[in-house]
């Protein structure tokens, strides 16, 4: 499949999700979580999801609740989507944000 098509399918995962998340989650945590990006393999057998969130909760617990919540999500998913196979998703903290907030910090810092 063409690295295009994947990324398109990427972007609508993350949409999708997006809304999966603010519409039908019940639990709190997962209501404070925001998807970033999705990496989806060219079979389309798995989609890495990548993901931050801002609350008190530490990272381990939130995992954990993804990784529960995980074939609910996928099975919404299918739903939505109009593929023919819809990916495994395997959910990863987006480190990006805490890291881009910590250069602020640091150039902040050398400014003052």
């Amino acid at each position: 499949m063409s690295k295009i098509k994947t990324e398109r399918i990427g972007s609508q995962i993350v949409k999708e999700l997006s809304e999966i998340i603010l519409e039908k989650a019940k639990s709190e945590i997962l209501n404070k979580i925001t998807i970033t990006a999705a990496d989806v393999t060219s079979d389309l057998g798995l989609a890495k999801i990548y993901y931050t969130y801002l609350s008190e909760y530490d990272k381990k617990e939130v995992q954990d609740e993804l990784d529960k919540a995980s074939s609910f999500l996928r099975t919404e998913l299918a739903e939505r989507m109009d593929i023919r196979h819809t990916p495994n998703l395997r959910f990863i903290f987006d480190e990006s944000i805490e890291y881009g907030a910590n250069i602020e910090k640091i150039l902040a810092d050398i400014n003052k």
